[in-house]
């Protein structure tokens, strides 16, 4: 949810500029299911436009048009939203709606904290009912600092409200380390899904950021000398074509901890760099083996350089999400728990 955030507050900053106000929506509560969990946001500018969203596309003009008094008198206020008969989500949305102002302040750490790739928390005050105002709004916790999301609001004191507590992880990111046409797809559609993608390409065939589009960061390294951040939330992928690159990669990789390494191959070449990777590092851990997903990807019937883009993309959200890959038509239960 890093991403959406970063393209509210984006909008809210350019739209302060030209002194356009904007409201902020957030789901707080939910009885039931709905097409997004608690926690989901939706900018609302005085213009009209309204960035991001909190659930399919049915809800988000009501949300437009009930925001109308919050930019007429400032006052935040709950609205609930019935989509039992309505949407057929089988739930009610109760939905914070406060000013929204984004301080220099606020700006400086907020971007402080996305290149440290820290975690941070944000928290909603108010009461569950329909049309209410009262002294609600929200809170960011940066790192030790805290701000508002308006220019006015005391979030001490507030026992007689509810809170919805959301901590939020710095953006997933994905090293992509190969600089071929396939390698350019899966770069574009990891960055549709909010990622962070960084590209590490061959240093005797160097590619440019303008190569990549979507990516944060284009570099040209050898195996022997990578120099790379990876931590709880970054996967990375191998797409080099050239096996003696890919097993000089592995051979540096082994000591970071990765949620989901992919290399591209088929299951033969996978046995034959296990095999190397064990014969040239004496003290290879086991489980590091055991962590390779090759070939990378989810049997999808995937051919083009999209389709297997997207079939990576997909196990590794699996992956890090702790699912098994199967229809959604085969789950009894709620899909979001």
């Amino acid at each position: 949810m890093t991403h959406e955030l970063m393209k509210i507050i984006h909008q809210a900053r350019i739209n302060q500029q030209i002194e356009i106000k904007c409201v902020l929506a957030t789901v707080v509560h939910l009885e039931g299911s709905s097409y997004r969990k608690p926690g989901v946001r939706m900018l609302i500018s005085e213009n009209g436009d309204m960035t991001g969203a909190v659930s399919g596309g049915c809800v988000e003009y009501e949300i437009k048009r009930r925001a109308s008094s919050v930019f007429i008198d400032g006052k935040p206020k709950v609205i609930s939203y019935d989509g039992r008969y309505r949407l057929g989500c089988e739930g009610i949305l109760h939905i914070l709606i406060e000013p929204f102002i984004i301080s220099d302040s606020l700006l400086t750490c907020f971007k402080d904290v996305l290149n440290k790739r820290e975690s941070y928390s944000i928290n909603s005050y108010f009461k569950i009912g329909d049309e209410i105002t009262g002294q609600f709004g929200s809170t960011i916790n940066l790192g030790i600092k805290n701000f508002s999301f308006k220019e006015v609001f005391n979030y001490e004191n507030k026992e007689d409200l509810e809170v919805f507590s959301q901590n939020l992880e710095p953006c997933f990111k994905l090293l992509i380390i190969g600089g071929e046409h396939d390698a350019v797809k899966l770069c574009e559609m990891a960055s549709l899904l909010g990622w962070e993608v960084d590209v590490i390409t061959s240093v005797k065939d160097p590619k440019e950021l303008r190569d990549f589009p979507g990516a944060k960061s284009v570099d040209s390294q050898d195996p022997e000398l990578l120099d790379i951040n990876i931590d709880r939330n970054t996967a990375v992928v191998l797409m080099t074509h050239n096996y003696a690159r890919d097993l000089k990669f592995l051979l540096r990789l082994q000591l970071a901890e990765i949620i989901y390494l992919g290399v591209l191959g088929s299951s033969k070449r996978r046995e034959q760099l296990k095999n190397d990777l064990l014969n040239y590092s004496a003290n290879l851990n086991i489980d590091f083996l055991e962590s390779i997903y090759s070939p990378s990807g989810l049997n999808i019937g995937a051919i083009t350089p999209e389709e297997i883009a997207l079939s990576i993309l997909s196990e590794i959200m699996a992956v890090t999400r702790h699912k098994e890959a199967v229809s959604l038509r085969e789950i009894k239960h709620r899909i979001n728990k």
